[in-house]
């Protein structure tokens, strides 16, 4: 009976192991709700750059970046990393 008893508090499924669960549980809700955001970003900027009806401002955008290209009139302000998406939910998820 103590057997039992021990592993229902203290085992790897037991009362204990609760907690650990709810927080790696709301740790993966907030990784997942940060990689769905990013990744309706990325749709979005898809369907900018859709052949049939390309948005005029993200060709622009895409190709001055690309080819390094600025006017003579413009100053360039670098905002930050421009690793992408990928970099703003890279916090550790435990496996």
């Amino acid at each position: 009976m103590g057997f039992f008893g021990y592993y229902a508090v203290l085992g790897p499924n037991g009362v204990l192991a609760y907690r650990d669960y709810s927080r790696k549980l709301a740790q993966r809700q907030a990784h997942y709700e940060c990689l769905d955001k990013a990744r309706a970003e990325l749709r979005n900027r898809v369907a900018l750059l859709d052949p049939r009806h390309a948005d005029p401002d993200m060709v622009d955008e895409l190709v001055r970046k690309q080819l390094n290209v600025a006017h003579p009139d413009e100053f360039i302000m670098p905002l930050g990393s421009d690793g992408g998406n990928a970099d703003r939910c890279s916090g550790t998820v435990d496996g």
